[in-house]
């Protein structure tokens, strides 16, 4: 980094135009300074935004570090701009990412079973969105494709991974229906669980947090969810 150029500032300014989660090793290269540094620095713009209430946070999300508007000027924001309209997301398609999220690696079969309906539309604009990816294949279950979430899931949905999801708790509007969920996602989970060790064939080329290639195209369904 140049002589007088301030660490901070000089990130602020790499984070302003990253257009994905910007890791502090790739922040280093860039800057020729130490990892160790930039991720202490990146810590404390994170605290300075904080303290000094600005209109956007510094989060660490997805292996990376990504500027995000404050959650709390969310709905002026939305009314100053269009939000997402290329990737709208329907309830459906809510719904079979929310089974994806929580049991995956997850076959169409187990999401179809969760729903109670036929998912392969909705999976199909998911993976075209890039927020699910197929992640192998389950032998004990016909050679069926198995599904995840990608690093585009946890950059859109602003976590670091996917342990920070929320309990299902939170979603479940009594004891019954949260008790009838687990029932249904741990019947669901017995044959896919089995399977986990020489059973599943995992795809070459796709690890864990890896992207696919998202589509433009708007999806068709009714109900239509924004997602941030």
């Amino acid at each position: 980094m140049g002589a007088g150029t301030n660490l901070k500032s000089a990130l602020e300014a790499l984070l302003f135009v990253s257009d994905e989660p910007a890791s502090a090793v790739r922040l280093a290269k860039v800057l020729d300074e130490s990892p160790g540094d930039v991720e202490s620095a990146l810590a404390d713009l994170a605290q300075d935004y904080r303290e000094a209430e600005r209109g956007f946070q510094l989060r660490e999300v997805a292996g990376g570090w990504r500027l995000y508007t404050h959650p709390a000027y969310h709905d002026v924001i939305e009314s100053y701009v269009l939000s997402w309209d290329t990737r709208r997301l329907s309830q459906a398609a809510l719904e079979a990412l929310a089974v994806i999220a929580y049991h995956q690696p997850v076959t169409r079969a187990g999401v179809n079973a969760i729903r109670g309906v036929n998912s392969e539309g909705v999976i199909a604009s998911l993976i075209e969105k890039g927020l699910v990816r197929e992640a192998g294949r389950d032998r004990n279950q016909g050679n069926a494709i198995l599904y995840a979430t990608t690093r585009t899931f946890l950059e859109k949905f602003g976590l670091k991974d996917i342990s920070e999801l929320p309990p299902l708790e939170e979603f479940a509007p009594d004891a019954e229906t949260e008790a009838s969920i687990r029932d249904r996602l741990s019947a669901n989970r017995g044959s896919a669980g089995e399977s986990a060790g020489s059973s599943i064939d995992v795809e070459e080329g796709h690890a864990p947090g890896e992207d696919h290639v998202p589509c433009e195209d708007a999806l068709d369904e009714d109900d239509i969810v924004e997602v941030d």
